[in-house]
């Protein structure tokens, strides 16, 4: 693996627009939906206290549900602790992270992995410090191959050592095997839930298909709750 020390790329684009509506962490941070995001940041953190747990996968049982919301948000509470945040998007097939960040995508985890371009080269800053973003890049024929390559065990590895979190956003687990591969090279696992969409079966069989990967399920985060019971997200431990 090239292990050339270049320069990040930088984002032009340092104004926040409409898309990046979502990051509500870091547009209104004094906002209830902030407020739990900072709640699922420290319940994570105390997760850490018997195993560390640095290299988090976050999935769904199916689309729509809000991960990349989610992990998104997660990404920018971390950061804003000072830790140094990767978020790679590792959603090969509908990958959505450059979108929110509003960043290219032509260059990305599939370069890494295929040797055509360096991680320093692929991996780009965001507007959020001590918070970087490589995304997916083009789409590739073999996803699950890629998810379970020694190149990404290799990249994992290697990120380590320069941050403190690495958060990886995967499709949904009842739709491809892409996050039950995933799962096994990382310290744990969230799972969203979408309120008033998420079916119980549903939920039930990500569940079991994860721990049938032995991946370590962390919890999960309930999304889009009325706001009439309880604020905009809410976070519970499975366990």
């Amino acid at each position: 693996m090239d292990v050339r020390i270049l320069a990040r790329r930088k984002n032009k684009k340092n104004q926040l627009t409409d898309k990046q509506r979502s990051l509500i962490t870091q547009y209104d941070p004094k906002s209830p939906a902030a407020e739990q995001f900072r709640t699922l940041r420290t319940n994570i953190q105390f997760a850490s206290v018997d195993k560390e747990i640095r290299t988090i996968m976050i999935t769904s049982s199916t689309p729509g549900e809000g991960k990349s919301t989610a992990i998104a948000n997660l990404g920018v509470v971390l950061a804003q602790q000072q830790k140094r945040v990767l978020l790679i998007d590792s959603d090969l097939r509908k990958p959505t992270v450059h979108f929110t960040f509003q960043l290219p995508n032509q260059m990305g985890l599939t370069n890494v992995l295929t040797r055509q371009s360096s991680f320093e080269e692929a991996v780009i800053e965001t507007p959020v410090p001590f918070l970087e973003v490589l995304p997916s890049g083009p789409v590739p024929p073999n996803p699950s191959e890629l998810a379970g390559s020694k190149a990404m065990k290799d990249l994992l590895s290697k990120v380590k050592d320069t941050y403190d979190y690495i958060l990886l956003d995967a499709p949904p687990v009842n739709v491809v095997t892409d996050p039950q591969i995933l799962s096994n090279q990382c310290d744990g696992v969230i799972l969203v839930v979408r309120s008033g969409k998420t079916e119980e079966d549903a939920g039930k069989k990500a569940v079991d298909s994860l721990k049938k990967a032995n991946a370590n399920i962390l919890g999960a985060v309930l999304n889009d709750r009325d706001m009439k019971e309880t604020n905009y997200y809410y976070y519970y431990a499975e366990k």
